[in-house]
C-alpha cells in the first residue's frame, strides 16, 4: 500500500512565514498542521533571519514532512523591502534542503492558478479554497492559509508529473 507523502508549504516572510503541513496520497489530501512564525521586528535583521530559521529547523523536528515548497518572491516598488523578503526567502529554502528534503519553488500565480483556478485571487479566495480542499484545516493568519495553499500546489504538481511519468511507459 502506498504511503502518503508529507508536504511542508512555506510562505516566506521577514516579519511572519506562514507553513503548513498536508499530506498527499494520489489526488487526496490531509490537513496535518500549519501556523505562522513571527520575528521580532524591534532586532536586527540576523537576529530576525535567526528566529525564523530555528522555527523552522522546529517546525520539521516537529512535523518530519518528505518534501517541500515555497513561494517565489514577487518583486515590490521598494528595493529594501524585496531584500528582506529575498534574505527570509533564503532562510525558507535552507532549512528544509539541510535537511534533505527536496525543495520545490513556485511563483505566486501559479499558486493561485492551481488552488482557486484562476492565477489572480484575494487572500478571501485562498482560505476559502484551502478549507474547501482541506476541511478540517485550522490556520492563524494568511500567511498560513498562503503556505497550506502552496503545499497543495504542490502536491497537485506532484500528481500531475505522475501521471505524465505513467503515460509515457
Amino acid at each position: 500500500m502506498a504511503k502518503p507523502i508529507r508536504i511542508l508549504g512555506i510562505d516566506p516572510g521577514l516579519r511572519n512565514t506562514g507553513w503548513g503541513v498536508i499530506e498527499s496520497l494520489g489526488s487526496s489530501l490531509t490537513f496535518v498542521a500549519s501556523g505562522t512564525l513571527h520575528s521580532d521586528p524591534k532586532a536586527g535583521l540576523s537576529h530576525r533571519l535567526c528566529q525564523l530559521h530555528d522555527g523552522l529547523a522546529k517546525v520539521l523536528d516537529t512535523n518530519a514532512p518528505d518534501e517541500a515548497a515555497v513561494e517565489q518572491t514577487f518583486v515590490n516598488k521598494d528595493a529594501a523591502a524585496t531584500l528582506k523578503l529575498g534574505q527570509a526567502r533564503g532562510i525558507a529554502l535552507l532549512v528544509p534542503a539541510r535537511a534533505g528534503l527536496v525543495v520545490a519553488e513556485y511563483a505566486p500565480n501559479q499558486v493561485k492558478k492551481t488552488v482557486i483556478g484562476i492565477g489572480h485571487g484575494d487572500k478571501n479566495q485562498i482560505k476559502l479554497m484551502v478549507r474547501m480542499l482541506l476541511p478540517k484545516a485550522e490556520f492563524d493568519s494568511d500567511d498560513a492559509a498562503d503556505a497550506l495553499a502552496i503545499a497543495i500546489c504542490h502536491a497537485h504538481s506532484r500528481v500531475s508529473a505522475e501521471l505524465k511519468i505513467a503515460a509515457s511507459f
